[in-house]
């Protein structure tokens, strides 16, 4: 059968279709509902737009891929929308937003209630209430195709898609009173108290004093950008942003809840949703269409003879993102990492059957060929520098370097943290573009955005420095369990090289080692164990830990002076006086 999006999901487990999945979706379970919006929401936001509209813009792998970047362009003429789901009746006045209501059949109570006349009243009080919220040349469509027709039923909610996808406000879903879902109002407004959020959260981090306008503003930046990341979004558009800190209100206060959105610049469907197995935060999935890499070439076999691909030519899939949130670790030195990937699923576009373990957007080779293509001057794509401007191409020496730097500031704390071989090949390729002796000519008319790319750079060399000492710390090495005494032996070696290098680290980096350092030394076994014991008492083992520990002693002081001596001010010179 050849796909088109409306033969999407026609052969969902069963012999059935989406409609039927609607009809049998009786109990009021969040996450049944979920499966079936995933589906619904993926052929009329996604598939109906890619086989209507020409040209229409896949996401890149990479915008998949935290931290997410902030959209370059808005697409008008693709869908865009939010909702919100509530697996509880709703309280009109009792709701924390803003809505217009719908009444849903099964509310009826009291003699009388059940005439077909009142029915028929209040279907066409709930299409008012729908019409009133679209563009006057849509409403008489809307009423004709909708006339006694109960539009809060699930089983109507395929046939509304057209009209909410294309609403500025969310809609919301609920139980009725016999704990079915139902369509329960629209044109709502998702409070985001993002100034309240953003500001309590700065606090609880550190990274806010309270009256301190400096720290404040040194920053906000970065408190904006974690908070954000944490619920799915870059800094964006306010319908994501009211979504993101809606989705934090709700999960704050205890609520069973799903919001989603579809913005029309990321073009990606983004789910936060409660879960047994998220604790702290709601869990973070996006949809999207995007096309599978042609180097992948197992995959591609696979997904071939599966029937995967939506546009075999293209190598477009249904491709959903399970994302892990993290707390803010102001001990670790990747600690702007508020979410990474946990898994990826292709949906198949006929069954709705999704295939994991594969692995789409985390690839260290597509990485590593950008950044080949970046410095050769051979990469075509646009890029935003600095949340500001948007460079198209790299034939210029300026243009690689602001993609370089948008390449670097993206992948970050992958770099950290990735194997020895990648590293090597990029510092192998960095080394060759930003320091041949070729360049040096052409750097200097922008030799400020160099030092930015170059600053970049060195961050990431000293901090994969800092990463090890991290996994020593926890006893770790290369996967491998350290003991008290091997742990002592590599972090002390480490320590006398970075010493001779320390002078020219980041402040906060420096500031990371020292503290890391000063935990080993307050280890409550080491002291009990070890250094609190008499040399007579102990073994050729505890011997050799007690001197390593005294070794660790003598290189903290040592750090402890060169920090004193990079923060203390310079002494003036005395003027000799003829």
């Amino acid at each position: 059968m050849s796909l088109s999006w409306e033969n999407a999901f026609s052969k969902l487990p069963g012999g059935r279709g989406l409609a039927a999945r609607a009809r049998s979706l009786k109990d009021g379970d969040l996450l049944a509902l979920k499966d079936f919006l995933d589906l619904a929401h993926a052929k009329y936001a996604l598939l109906q737009p890619y086989f209507t509209l020409p040209n229409y813009p896949l996401v890149e792998n990479r915008e998949l891929l935290p931290s997410f970047e902030v959209d370059i362009f808005e697409y008008k003429e693709l869908p865009g929308f939010s909702m919100v789901v509530l697996p509880r009746q709703l309280s009109y006045f009792q709701e924390v937003f803003q809505y217009d209501i719908l009444h849903s059949p099964d509310d009826l109570h009291g003699p009388g209630s059940k005439g077909a006349a009142v029915a028929e009243r209040l279907a066409a009080s709930n299409l008012n209430s729908l019409t009133m919220r679209i563009p006057r040349q849509d409403q008489d469509k809307l009423r004709q195709q909708f006339a006694g027709t109960d539009i809060t039923a699930l089983t109507s909610y395929m046939e509304l898609l057209p009209t909410l996808l294309n609403m500025e406000r969310a809609h919301v879903l609920s139980h009725t009173s016999k704990g079915r879902f139902h369509l329960a109002g629209v044109y709502s407004s998702f409070p985001s108290y993002l100034d309240t959020e953003l500001k309590q959260f700065g606090l609880r981090i550190g990274k806010f004093s309270s009256g301190d306008d400096a720290k404040y503003e040194a920053n906000r930046l970065f408190v904006y950008q974690f908070l954000m990341e944490l619920y799915g979004f870059p800094i964006v558009s306010e319908r994501r942003t009211s979504a993101a800190m809606f989705a934090r209100r709700l999960s704050r206060s205890g609520e069973n809840f799903m919001v989603r959105v579809l913005g029309q610049s990321d073009r990606t469907i983004t789910t936060m949703y409660s879960h047994p197995d998220a604790k702290h935060y709601p869990r973070v999935e996006k949809l999207a269409l995007v096309s599978v890499h042609e180097h992948f070439k197992d995959t591609v076999k696979l997904l071939g003879d599966g029937g995967y691909f939506v546009d075999p030519e293209k190598r477009v899939v249904i491709l959903r993102v399970v994302y892990n949130q993290h707390k803010y670790d102001p001990d670790n030195v990747r600690q702007d990492r508020a979410l990474s990937v946990v898994r990826q699923e292709v949906i198949h576009p006929l069954t709705g059957v999704a295939t994991s373990g594969l692995n789409i957007i985390k690839d260290s080779y597509s990485m590593f060929l950008r950044l080949n293509d970046i410095v050769r001057g051979e990469y075509h794509g646009r890029v935003v520098f600095k949340r500001h401007e948007i460079v198209q191409g790299t034939d210029t020496d300026e243009k690689r370097l602001k993609f370089l730097h948008s390449w670097l500031t993206k992948h970050q704390r992958r770099i950290i943290s990735y194997s020895e071989d990648f590293y090597a090949n990029v510092v192998k390729v960095l080394d060759g573009y930003l320091l041949s002796p070729d360049n040096y000519d052409r750097f200097t008319p922008m030799r400020a955005l160099h030092q930015e790319v170059w600053s970049k750079y060195s961050y990431i060399q000293q901090a994969r420095k800092v990463k090890i000492l991290e996994d020593l710390l926890l006893r770790q090495h290369k996967g491998q369990k350290l003991s008290y005494l091997a742990m002592l032996t590599a972090f002390t070696g480490i320590l006398s090289d970075l010493k001779f290098e320390m002078v020219n680290y980041f402040d906060e980096l420096v500031d990371r080692v020292i503290k890391m350092a000063e935990t080993i030394l307050q280890d409550r076994y080491l002291h009990k164990n070890f250094v609190n014991r008499k040399d007579e008492d102990l073994s050729a083992y505890g011997l050799q830990i007690k001197k390593m520990y005294g070794r660790l002693v003598s290189l903290v002081d040592e750090f402890g002076r060169i920090r004193k001596l990079r923060t203390e001010p310079p002494r003036p010179q005395n003027m000799l006086t003829l």
